[in-house]
């Protein structure tokens, strides 16, 4: 059996996962924290050096999350030094995760010398989109010389709840046509046809789209302008205010963690409740626009931290969306993938843990050949 180590730096922490091919429980698991912004953490090696202790030995490669591959990476890519570099120059477009994938990569070829290292993109399952989903409205030579357009994000996730989707509702991935709603730290929905990306809310950085836990979404850009020209506001500084002070945090002004937030809702806090209130609006507008791109909508899947745990919240967004036909669901908690609601006629609602793990070991195996 192939054993493979993987790696996934994410903006706030770092999860790390011994998956041996062709088993879906993990032989072992690790996470690391590194707060809110994981650019600002010390120490990439030190990290993963304790993640590493907590799992078992020999691995026949490591596989790596990358979140932006741009245009260039567009399947699995076994890293050499040009490789990193390469990276490294996309760090522009996903300045809170590329930068820490690339040091993290390099902390794990000094500590594991001369396994092989394959990185994985989440933009890559976003390479279907239309020429119209991709292309923004703006000058087109924005896009034709500076390489402006939509990319993409949380593509092993939505790959993951495809495959996942298609086992629960006993049918074949090419068949379904569905809404994949990855509601985390980060958020993202993606209409999904026949297996392929065809729309996705997240575009040229991880930014655009849902109201996030720290992160704003999509803005009036003219109020960005009104920050930048009328109020002084520096462009670095608001680079930070809408990476690391917007979205749940800047609304509630406490936290970007939604069960700290439903918890201080419920025992009236009104900033938590607003903060919550945009959270669904925004994810129920996400996906009923994503939903604008499918010949019919066979089901909505929730995963990601929130998508998966937060069952009041995931009950809040399709009570919004029952225009579309979407049935209403629990607020009680489920532990395990399942169909929630729905099916037979009408659009499913499933609700599928994150497993970029399995399709990370399974694409670098089939890279290396083992």
């Amino acid at each position: 059996m192939t054993r493979v180590l993987v790696v996934n730096a994410g903006s706030s922490s770092l999860k790390v996962s011994a998956i041996e091919v062709g088993r879906r429980e993990p032989l072992g698991a690790m996470q690391v924290d590194w707060g809110s912004d994981a650019t600002q953490a010390p120490d990439r090696s030190s990290a993963l050096k304790r993640a590493l202790a907590g799992l078992p030995d020999g691995f026949d490669a490591a596989a790596h999350r990358v979140v932006q591959g741009g245009t260039r990476f567009r399947v699995p890519t076994l890293v050499d030094d040009e490789v990193l570099d390469e990276l490294d120059a996309l760090s522009e477009l996903a300045p809170l995760h590329n930068p820490v994938a690339v040091d993290t990569i390099r902390a794990q070829r000094a500590l594991l010398p001369g396994l092989p290292c394959v990185a994985l993109f989440d933009t890559s399952f976003h390479a279907t989109l239309p020429e119209d989903e991709y292309v923004y409205p703006l000058p087109y030579a924005w896009y034709a010389d500076w390489g402006v357009r939509r990319f993409g994000f949380h593509g092993l996730s939505v790959e993951w709840s495809v495959r996942r989707a298609a086992e629960l509702l006993r049918t074949d991935a090419s068949e379904l046509s569905l809404v994949v709603a990855h509601l985390g730290s980060g958020c993202s929905v993606t209409a999904v046809s026949g297996g392929a990306s065809v729309a996705t809310s997240m575009g040229f950085t991880p930014l655009e789209g849902l109201a996030m836990g720290t992160r704003s979404g999509s803005v009036d850009p003219g109020a960005l302008l009104y920050a930048l020209r009328e109020r002084g506001v520096h462009p670095d500084d608001l680079a930070r205010v809408l990476d690391h002070e917007s979205g749940l945090l800047g609304v509630s002004g406490m936290t970007g963690e939604a069960r700290v937030l439903i918890e201080a809702a419920d025992a009236g806090n009104d900033r938590a409740r607003l903060a919550l209130a945009i959270f669904v609006r925004r994810a129920a507008e996400g996906i009923a626009a994503a939903s604008a791109s499918l010949e019919r909508l066979d089901a909505l899947v929730f995963t990601g931290g929130i998508g998966e745990n937060a069952a009041a919240l995931r009950a809040a967004i399709c009570a919004r969306l029952s225009v579309l036909g979407i049935p209403q669901v629990a607020t009680g908690n489920v532990k395990d993938d399942a169909v929630l609601a729905g099916g037979g006629g009408s659009a499913a609602v499933l609700r599928i843990e994150a497993r970029e793990d399995i399709v990370m070991a399974d694409a670098a195996a089939g890279l290396l050949g083992k």
